[in-house]
């Protein structure tokens, strides 16, 4: 998937089917001149339905069109007979995707399990036919119901990025090597910051073909939190990811201090963030000889106490298989 064609956040206008009027319809048959009514009921609206696709990655799908609109129900008529209900329109999106009412910005529900099924515009109810308001006092009634109206609402659909490992770390922190060293994943990777301004997702194949979906999510800066630059867009996708793999360069003036910054920035977006399972990955380690590593280790022993840590190098294909016994460990400890 190409960068350009990775859309996480589009606005729809939806519009249901209005429902069908009822019959008033009177039984005029030869033999039988007063055969009372017989008007069925008119035909439902129909529905604007959101439905999960597993196999979808990305909005891109819904770039072009925002606009969505079902049939309305047909009217009855005689012989009680009921009018056909409008055809439901079903719009894909994948799993991850939260949708907002565009006005309120409230929160309406999320679609996280294939073939999950939310109503976003329900069709407006069909009317009575006569045939309901018959009694004995009244034996003729001449009218029926009229179909009740749709809904017509603006939603926004943002998409949080599902996978096991999200990758934190600063811009050029060397995310994109990673993952397109451990993966079959080709994201842009470039000396300077800000290479990735979309999340990539690569699967990792482990031992016993099994795998793992690990994203690389756009370089954090500080201040991400309040929104500086395109923050809130960046964190959202680090929300459902079950594990955080920290990436920070062996080059870096304070390892511990830009894992402090990027922990500030997560707290601060959402607190919950601090609950999931935490691994740092010092890269570009092929830098370092041995005895740097190991000055670099004691340090580190101290800094990160109860915090796993290992050296890697993308590049120099160090440490990769340590990363991914790891991580495995993380994702299946409870299993």
């Amino acid at each position: 998937m190409t960068e350009g064609n990775f859309v996480d956040y589009v606005k729809l206008h939806v519009t249901s089917g209005k429902g069908g009027r009822g019959s008033a319809h009177l039984r005029r048959e030869k033999y039988i001149p007063k055969g009372g009514p017989d008007g069925g009921d008119g035909g439902r609206g129909g529905h604007v339905i959101l439905r999960a696709n597993q196999n979808m990655w990305t909005l891109f799908h819904l770039k072009h069109k925002r606009h969505f609109k079902s049939t309305h129900g047909n009217n009855g008529s005689k012989q009680t007979s009921t009018g056909a209900d409008g055809t439901d329109v079903y719009i894909d999106v994948p799993l991850g995707s939260v949708i907002r009412d565009s006005e309120t910005q409230t929160i309406l529900f999320e679609i996280t399990e294939e073939g999950e099924q939310k109503i976003v515009a329900r069709g407006g109810k069909g009317g009575l036919g006569n045939n309901h308001f018959k009694s004995s006092t009244r034996q003729t009634p001449r009218y029926a119901q009229p179909g009740l109206e749709g809904e017509e609402t603006n939603i926004t659909i943002e998409l949080k990025v599902l996978a096991d490992v999200g990758l934190v770390g600063f811009p050029n922190a060397g995310k994109s090597t990673l993952l397109a060293s451990i993966t079959a994943a080709k994201p842009k990777i470039a000396d300077y910051e800000f290479t990735t301004l979309k999340p990539n997702l690569g699967i990792v194949k482990y031992r016993e073909f099994q795998t793992f979906v690990m994203a690389d999510i756009p370089g954090i800066i500080e201040g991400a939190a309040e929104g500086k630059g395109i923050g809130h867009r960046f964190l959202r996708h680090i929300e459902r990811n079950s594990t955080l793999l920290f990436l920070i360069p062996a080059d870096a003036d304070d390892i511990k201090k830009q894992y402090d910054i990027l922990l500030d920035e997560l707290r601060r977006y959402n607190p919950e963030m601090l609950d999931k399972d935490r691994l740092v990955a010092v890269s570009k380690s092929d830098m370092l000889d041995e005895e740097l590593q190991a000055e670099m280790k004691e340090e580190l022993d101290k800094d990160f106490e109860g915090i796993p840590y290992l050296f890697i190098s993308a590049v120099a294909q160090q440490g990769l298989l340590e990363l991914k016994d790891e991580l495995w460990l993380m994702l299946n400890k409870d299993i």
